[in-house]
């Protein structure tokens, strides 16, 4: 058997470094001026790493992201912000890589914030994105990043609403952001898009769920994906059914009138439709001043938010509230005191 004198010496043959005691790598501390320019000058490697602070859950990690985005604020909102939604199997990442690649093409930079469902048992997440959209993924003109949305469905919300300014500071005009396309993560995408698109299947068996009011209330457009082959018919018949049924809604505050069109993301067709449709959404909206009123109601939004976050995160943070809140649990699961009145013993140790 070797000796740890022997071990040492192997060591030192495969790797130099180890003769100077460098056993592990020591990440260098971050600089956040040196970090934003970088970012502003377009780096992809430092906008990475900028997420991935604003992203962090430890408390000076947090600290300094809030540092960066001051640092890169003067250098955002100037792009379109875009929301996809659809349910699974719509074909959504097809979708935005056929729609990212078209865009590219025309000069445009393009950031694709992808919130990935985690898994509420085990907590993972493929983040498997740019997996999905191998070729978009190696475009110098576009940056994808996934997210993975945990529990927190308000705190993924709002590293994607700064990942968003940090994208913008970084040059990307065109921001992209897809949604999970479950449950309430619609409503929190819309609050920080111009445009939000609807991705639909014909002949799902969803053309009469889509008539309800909410998701289809929130949608700019409707769009029929997968409309090639034996689905091209079935695609003209929904693209018909949603158009009459957008006719029962309300008009929107911003005076733009919802469309449907059909595509085919894998055949790319219908894709510059698609872009033409957004620009006149553009135009008409900032011509009527529609586009800036929104931005400011939604940051009035996101600064009410993030007030209710940090109450909540500073709530659960407290030494005295982590130490009662299980023996409360504990009460709670043997029917020893209600959840009215241990919630009320909590916030009472919180005001001392």
């Amino acid at each position: 058997m070797s000796t740890n004198k022997e071990h040492k010496k192997i060591l030192k043959g495969i790797n130099p470094a180890f003769a100077r005691g460098a056993t592990r790598s020591v990440k260098p501390v971050l600089d956040m001026d040196v970090l934003a320019q970088e970012i502003i000058a377009g780096n992809h490697t430092a906008l990475s790493k900028g997420i991935t602070l604003v992203e962090s859950t430890v408390l000076k990690h947090q600290e300094q992201g809030q540092l960066l985005i001051e640092k890169c604020l003067a250098h955002s909102n100037q792009s379109i912000r875009i929301g996809i939604t659809g349910v699974p199997g719509v074909g959504k990442s097809t979708f935005i890589e056929s729609f990212g690649s078209y865009l590219t093409e025309l000069g445009k930079k393009v950031a694709v914030l992808a919130v990935d469902p985690s898994s509420s048992l085990s907590h993972g997440s493929i983040l498997g994105d740019k997996t999905r959209m191998a070729d978009l993924s190696q475009d110098k003109n576009a940056f994808i990043r996934p997210s993975a949305s945990g529990n927190s469905l308000g705190g993924v919300a709002r590293k994607t609403r700064e990942a968003i300014i940090l994208c913008e500071a970084a040059g990307f005009d065109t921001i992209i952001i897809e949604t999970v396309g479950v449950g309430q993560s619609e409503t929190v995408v819309h609050s920080m898009v111009d445009f939000f698109l609807l991705l639909k299947l014909a002949g799902a068996g969803d053309e009469l769920q889509g008539i309800k009011r909410g998701i289809i209330e929130m949608a700019d457009a409707i769009v029929i994906n997968k409309a090639d082959g034996e689905n091209e018919k079935p695609a003209r018949l929904a693209k018909a059914a949603f158009a009459k049924a957008l006719h029962l809604y309300p008009p929107k505050d911003s005076n733009w009138a919802p469309k449907v069109n059909t595509c085919s993301a894998i055949e790319h067709k219908g894709i510059s439709d698609i872009w033409a449709l957004i620009m006149s959404y553009k135009e008409l909206t900032q011509e009527n001043g529609y586009f800036t009123t929104k931005r400011h109601e939604q940051n009035t939004y996101w600064l009410l938010q993030t007030i209710e976050n940090s109450l909540k995160e500073n709530f659960y943070r407290d030494p005295n509230v982590k130490e009662r809140l299980p023996i409360l649990l504990d009460q709670l699961s043997k029917n020893r005191i209600s959840p009215f009145i241990a919630a009320q013993e909590l916030l009472a140790i919180k005001k001392k």
